[in-house]
Protein backbone atom coordinates (compact mmCIF):
# COMPACT_ATOMS: atom_id res chain seq x y z
CA UNK A 1 0.00 0.00 0.00
CA UNK A 2 1.15 3.54 -0.68
CA UNK A 3 -0.05 7.11 -0.43
CA UNK A 4 -2.88 8.54 1.62
CA UNK A 5 -4.18 5.11 2.64
CA UNK A 6 -1.85 4.82 5.62
CA UNK A 7 0.29 1.98 4.20
CA UNK A 8 4.04 1.65 3.75
CA UNK A 9 4.27 4.69 1.47
CA UNK A 10 2.52 6.74 4.12
CA UNK A 11 5.01 5.71 6.81
CA UNK A 12 7.82 6.81 4.52
CA UNK A 13 6.09 10.14 3.80
CA UNK A 14 5.68 10.74 7.55
CA UNK A 15 9.46 10.94 7.99
CA UNK A 16 10.93 14.46 7.77
CA UNK A 17 12.43 15.36 4.42
CA UNK A 18 15.40 17.59 3.63
CA UNK A 19 13.36 20.62 2.50
CA UNK A 20 12.33 22.54 5.60
CA UNK A 21 10.13 25.64 5.60
CA UNK A 22 8.94 27.57 8.65
CA UNK A 23 6.88 30.74 8.92
CA UNK A 24 5.27 32.44 11.89
CA UNK A 25 2.95 35.28 12.74
CA UNK A 26 1.45 36.84 15.87
CA UNK A 27 -2.35 37.05 15.76
CA UNK A 28 -4.25 39.48 17.98
CA UNK A 29 -6.81 36.85 19.02
CA UNK A 30 -7.08 34.03 21.56
CA UNK A 31 -5.61 30.62 20.67
CA UNK A 32 -9.01 28.89 20.55
CA UNK A 33 -10.23 31.26 17.83
CA UNK A 34 -6.95 31.12 15.91
CA UNK A 35 -6.88 27.32 16.01
CA UNK A 36 -10.49 27.11 14.83
CA UNK A 37 -9.61 29.37 11.90
CA UNK A 38 -6.51 27.32 10.98
CA UNK A 39 -8.46 24.07 10.97
CA UNK A 40 -11.39 25.45 8.96
CA UNK A 41 -9.70 23.73 6.02
CA UNK A 42 -11.91 25.03 3.20
CA UNK A 43 -11.42 28.60 4.45
CA UNK A 44 -7.67 28.29 3.81
CA UNK A 45 -8.63 29.11 0.24
CA UNK A 46 -9.37 32.63 1.54
CA UNK A 47 -5.78 33.27 2.59
CA UNK A 48 -3.53 30.92 0.60
CA UNK A 49 -3.14 32.48 -2.87
CA UNK A 50 -4.18 30.55 -5.97
CA UNK A 51 -5.21 27.57 -3.82
CA UNK A 52 -8.47 25.72 -3.28
CA UNK A 53 -8.66 23.54 -0.17
CA UNK A 54 -11.27 20.91 0.61
CA UNK A 55 -11.77 17.97 2.93
CA UNK A 56 -12.11 14.88 0.73
CA UNK A 57 -12.44 12.31 3.50
CA UNK A 58 -13.56 12.65 7.12
CA UNK A 59 -14.75 15.68 9.08
CA UNK A 60 -11.52 17.70 9.02
CA UNK A 61 -10.32 16.19 12.29
CA UNK A 62 -7.81 13.46 12.99
CA UNK A 63 -7.75 10.85 10.22
CA UNK A 64 -9.23 13.21 7.61
CA UNK A 65 -7.74 13.64 4.14
CA UNK A 66 -7.42 17.24 2.99
CA UNK A 67 -6.61 18.31 -0.56
CA UNK A 68 -5.09 21.64 -1.55
CA UNK A 69 -4.91 22.41 -5.27
CA UNK A 70 -2.75 25.33 -6.35
CA UNK A 71 -3.16 26.57 -9.92
CA UNK A 72 -0.75 28.96 -11.60
CA UNK A 73 -1.65 29.35 -15.26
CA UNK A 74 -1.54 25.88 -16.80
CA UNK A 75 0.42 24.40 -13.87
CA UNK A 76 -1.56 22.52 -11.23
CA UNK A 77 -0.05 21.29 -7.95
CA UNK A 78 -2.18 18.83 -5.96
CA UNK A 79 -1.24 18.47 -2.29
CA UNK A 80 -2.92 15.67 -0.34
CA UNK A 81 -2.45 15.64 3.42
CA UNK A 82 -3.67 13.32 6.12
CA UNK A 83 -4.49 14.94 9.48
CA UNK A 84 -2.56 12.75 11.90
CA UNK A 85 -2.83 14.65 15.19
CA UNK A 86 -5.15 17.26 16.66
CA UNK A 87 -4.39 18.82 20.03
CA UNK A 88 -6.86 21.69 20.09
CA UNK A 89 -6.26 24.57 20.50
CA UNK A 90 -2.51 24.13 20.30
CA UNK A 91 -1.39 21.92 17.44
CA UNK A 92 -2.45 20.04 14.33
CA UNK A 93 -0.10 17.63 12.57
CA UNK A 94 -0.40 16.53 8.96
CA UNK A 95 1.47 14.25 6.61
CA UNK A 96 1.67 15.33 2.97
CA UNK A 97 1.11 12.03 1.18
CA UNK A 98 0.56 12.89 -2.46
CA UNK A 99 2.65 11.95 -5.47
CA UNK A 100 4.82 15.09 -5.47
CA UNK A 101 4.52 16.71 -2.04
CA UNK A 102 5.45 14.32 0.77
CA UNK A 103 6.50 14.84 4.37
CA UNK A 104 5.21 15.91 7.77
CA UNK A 105 3.96 19.35 8.76
CA UNK A 106 2.69 20.99 11.92
CA UNK A 107 0.65 24.10 12.68
CA UNK A 108 1.18 25.34 16.25
CA UNK A 109 -0.76 27.95 18.20
CA UNK A 110 1.00 29.27 21.29
CA UNK A 111 -1.15 31.43 23.58
CA UNK A 112 0.47 34.69 24.65
CA UNK A 113 -0.56 37.34 27.11
CA UNK A 114 -3.31 39.82 26.20
CA UNK A 115 -5.20 37.24 24.08
CA UNK A 116 -2.53 37.06 21.41
CA UNK A 117 -1.40 33.86 19.70
CA UNK A 118 1.81 32.96 17.94
CA UNK A 119 1.22 30.72 14.92
CA UNK A 120 4.11 28.63 13.61
CA UNK A 121 3.71 26.63 10.40
CA UNK A 122 6.53 24.14 9.90
CA UNK A 123 6.95 21.68 7.00
CA UNK A 124 9.62 19.06 6.21
CA UNK A 125 9.20 18.04 2.56
CA UNK A 126 10.92 15.22 0.72
CA UNK A 127 12.60 16.69 -2.34
CA UNK A 128 11.41 15.18 -5.61
CA UNK A 129 13.80 14.73 -8.51
CA UNK A 130 16.83 13.29 -6.70
CA UNK A 131 19.98 15.36 -7.14
CA UNK A 132 18.18 17.95 -9.29
CA UNK A 133 15.68 18.52 -6.47
CA UNK A 134 18.46 18.98 -3.90
CA UNK A 135 20.25 21.43 -6.19
CA UNK A 136 17.05 23.40 -6.91
CA UNK A 137 15.89 23.64 -3.27
CA UNK A 138 18.20 26.53 -2.20
CA UNK A 139 16.79 28.54 -5.12
CA UNK A 140 13.16 27.61 -4.37
CA UNK A 141 13.35 27.95 -0.56
CA UNK A 142 13.24 31.78 -0.31
CA UNK A 143 10.10 31.93 -2.46
CA UNK A 144 8.47 29.15 -0.43
CA UNK A 145 9.23 30.90 2.86
CA UNK A 146 8.08 34.27 1.52
CA UNK A 147 4.80 32.83 0.18
CA UNK A 148 4.04 31.01 3.42
CA UNK A 149 4.83 34.09 5.50
CA UNK A 150 2.59 36.29 3.33
CA UNK A 151 -0.25 33.75 3.58
CA UNK A 152 0.04 33.71 7.39
CA UNK A 153 -0.01 37.52 7.51
CA UNK A 154 -3.23 37.51 5.49
CA UNK A 155 -4.60 34.80 7.79
CA UNK A 156 -3.84 36.97 10.83
CA UNK A 157 -5.60 40.00 9.30
CA UNK A 158 -8.72 37.95 8.50
CA UNK A 159 -8.87 36.50 12.02
CA UNK A 160 -8.32 39.92 13.62
CA UNK A 161 -11.07 41.41 11.44
CA UNK A 162 -13.46 38.63 12.52
CA UNK A 163 -13.67 37.27 8.95
CA UNK A 164 -12.29 33.86 9.96
CA UNK A 165 -13.22 31.18 10.94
Amino acid sequence: MTGADGGAGFAEAAQPGAAEVTASVIVEAPAERVFAALTAWERQSDWIPLTTVRVVEGDGGEGSLVEAVTTIGPAVLRDEMRVVRVDAPYEVGVVHCGKLLRGPGVLRCTPMERDRTQVVWHEWFHLPGGTAGRVAWPVLWPGSKFSLTQALKKFARLVEQGRLP
